[in-house]
């Protein structure tokens, strides 16, 4: 059996050398291919060709008298169908034309008045801040309105928001209590922080969890380990201590003046890879 095998291997190279010798030898045979690279012409695409489009007409620095009128005229035109354009009317006119967008935190309808300070927002001009201010503080504004006015100042002005802020964290409305919780994140200033502690026993869970998102990324404190979400509000209340004589503790730390300046660190005291050359030679400041 072992005979007959290899035999048979013998046979079938002896038959394989003899086909490819007949190929080479330019038989009638099947000759084996060869690629042969070939280089496919390559033109660029056609560049674009784009029509010449006339710049925009730039924002006036002031407003003409007509101006004036057509903006006052456009006013009630906040609330419709074509309020979209008017916004970009009012966006177009620029700074100038915030003392108009004022008047209409008083006009009625709380859409048109809501439209009025997403143009003042897209706007950003400081001088929008404390009609919207007026406007948060207002309780006979809808809800929407007020939380809408309160977001864009803060984000215009964050420390000049702070009195309302702290006037508005014991809102008889809770979405406003959470939009104070939420835009106190911007202000950077103790008492920021202190006003969002106050708001962890709010009675409202949300409320309370948005204080809590917002301390944390005031302060970069985690804090023990509580269930929030599932929490009562006593046991908020009793938790909220808690972050209140940490925050008292941290601010004392802060305003001790040191006994001793700290030494110079070392030359040698930094090796390569560490995070920074002289870590924990300063004391840590949240902003």
């Amino acid at each position: 059996m072992k005979v007959g095998m290899a035999g048979m291997m013998v046979g079938w190279g002896l038959v394989a050398g003899a086909w490819l010798a007949f190929a080479d030898a330019g038989g009638t045979g099947f000759a084996a291919g060869r690629p042969v690279p070939v280089q496919i012409p390559y033109e660029d695409p056609p560049k674009p060709e784009f029509p010449d489009v006339e710049p925009a007409t730039p924002a006036p620095d002031v407003l003409s008298e007509e101006e004036l009128k057509r903006a006052e005229a456009l006013l009630p035109l906040l609330e419709g169908r074509q309020e979209l354009y008017v916004i970009g009317e009012f966006v177009h006119l620029g700074k100038p034309v915030v003392p108009v967008l004022v008047k209409a935190l008083t006009m009625p309808g709380s859409r048109l008045r809501y439209n009025a300070i997403e143009a003042m927002s897209i706007i950003n001009d400081p001088r929008a801040v404390s009609p919207l201010l007026e406007t948060a503080a207002a309780v006979e504004n809808m809800t929407r309105v007020r939380a809408h006015a309160l977001r864009v100042a803060v984000r215009m002005a964050p420390l000049d928001a702070l009195a309302t802020l702290r006037a508005l964290v014991k809102d008889q409305h809770d979405t406003m209590r959470r939009t104070v919780a939420f835009e106190a994140r911007h202000v950077r200033h103790p008492d920021a922080v202190s006003l969002l502690i106050r708001l962890l026993g709010d009675e409202e869970r949300y409320v309370a969890v948005a204080a809590l998102e917002s301390f944390r990324h005031l302060t970069r404190w985690a804090g023990p380990p509580h269930d929030w979400q599932g929490s009562t509000h006593e046991q908020r209340l009793e938790w909220g201590e808690e972050w209140k004589t940490w925050w008292e503790e941290t601010l004392k730390k802060r305003e001790a003046a040191p006994d001793a300046p700290p030494p110079a660190p070392s030359p040698m005291s930094w090796r390569p890879g560490s995070a920074t050359p002289h870590a924990g030679t300063t004391s840590r400041r949240f902003w």
